[in-house]
């Protein structure tokens, strides 16, 4: 059978953004989480096919794929979906948007085990990049600290030659359960901190926690046609996790810096030309400015002062695949504050003529106006 649409899975719309693309998904999940369903197949089909779904949809290079060429698309190097075989696979990836995976621990009961790992914290830097690198993608070398596992104790946060010891108030599990009438609520141990294990002598080199500060070099591939505010996830390049645990990810907000003559309109780019009024009555060649460099352009003869003539296909390209945006060019007539004795007397002339020509038709207009405020 062939997979589902993805959008279809998770029911948003192809426009549908990363927040409601989150929701929809979120929503999937608490529906059809096995341990609310238990012994149902269908349910847990449902669960594991919602979080492929948002997988790719979540992702800009598998979505752009997906996109263009469906399922087919994601056969690709690095833009397959990743394989979900249960649910504890489905936490370790997305547990960040349930609250660090805890939610379905404190509704459904958890997994009941003991709770000596846990998921390193995610990381948020923002980058500046210019008009041109947004329209034309780039990369950046970041220098990212981050918390890894400490050389010292090797991550138990144990002083070498001493080992942890199991929480005495939640026995291991890293979490206290605690009964409201028919409601079982489950918490964060506060003695462990959701550990389950505790330090009675803790290594001096990184004070208990396991882990300590390093800087690390991240490359960060920009692809071509991002926004301000777009969120680029780098995977497993946030803190290590305690205990062994997954690390979290780094998040990367583009900032897109302000163009001294573009500017933006979803992927369209707008650009003022200021033009001679002979060129505005005449017509004429000009060259302008591109994302891409120049390009030459012809201006109509008659050409009014405001009007926008388009340079098609040179705006920002597309994230989804779409046709790329266009440059819209603004023609502002330059009206000269000075002029030469030769263009005065030229411009003299170019009045007295049409005034001829045009006169009556001018004072008809004037007729008409006077009337209509009388």
């Amino acid at each position: 059978m062939s997979p589902r649409d993805y959008y279809e899975v998770l029911g948003v719309s192809r426009e549908a953004g990363s927040e409601e693309i989150k929701k929809a998904y979120r929503q999937r999940a608490l529906k059809h989480h096995p341990d609310k369903n238990p012994g149902d197949a269908e349910a847990e089909r449902r669960f594991k096919e919602a979080a492929e779904a948002y997988d790719v949809l979540r992702n800009g290079e598998k979505r752009s794929a997906y996109d263009r060429f469906g399922h087919a698309g994601l056969t690709g190097a690095g833009a397959a979906p990743s394989g979900f075989s249960n649910v504890e696979d489905i936490f370790s990836v997305f547990g960040d948007i349930f609250g660090g995976g805890s939610i379905f621990e404190d509704i459904f009961g958890g997994a009941g085990g003991r709770v000596h790992s846990q998921q390193g914290e995610n990381l948020r830097v923002e980058i500046p990049i210019s008009f041109n690198e947004a329209g034309n993608g780039t990369h950046r070398e970041l220098a990212v600290t981050r918390r890894v596992a400490c050389s010292t104790c090797g991550g138990n946060g144990a002083r070498p030659g001493t080992e942890p010891t199991v929480c005495n108030l939640c026995r291991g599990v890293g979490q206290v359960q605690q009964s409201q009438g028919f409601f079982s609520i489950r918490s964060v141990c506060p003695q462990c901190r959701g550990d389950g294990m505790r330090n009675e002598n803790p290594c001096q080199d990184c004070r208990g926690d396991g882990r300590q500060r390093r800087k690390d070099d991240v490359r960060v591939e920009i692809p071509a046609g991002v926004h301000d505010g777009t969120r680029i996830r780098v995977t497993g390049r946030g803190n290590d996790g305690h205990r062994g645990g997954p690390a979290g990810d780094l998040h990367v907000v583009i900032r897109l810096e302000a163009h001294e003559f573009f500017q933006r309109l979803e992927n369209d780019v707008l650009f003022e030309l200021p033009v001679s009024y002979s060129q505005a009555v005449l017509g004429a060649k000009v060259e302008v400015p591109t994302l891409r460099g120049r390009a030459t352009m012809s201006i109509p003869g008659g050409t009014q002062s405001g009007e926008i003539l388009r340079l098609r296909g040179q705006g920002f390209p597309s994230l989804h695949g779409h046709r790329p945006g266009d440059q819209l060019v603004k023609v502002v007539v330059d009206v000269p504050k000075k002029l030469s004795s030769e263009q005065e007397e030229i411009l003299r002339r170019l009045a007295e003529l049409e005034e001829k020509e045009v006169g009556s038709r001018r004072h008809t207009f004037f007729e008409k106006l006077r009337n209509y405020f009388e």
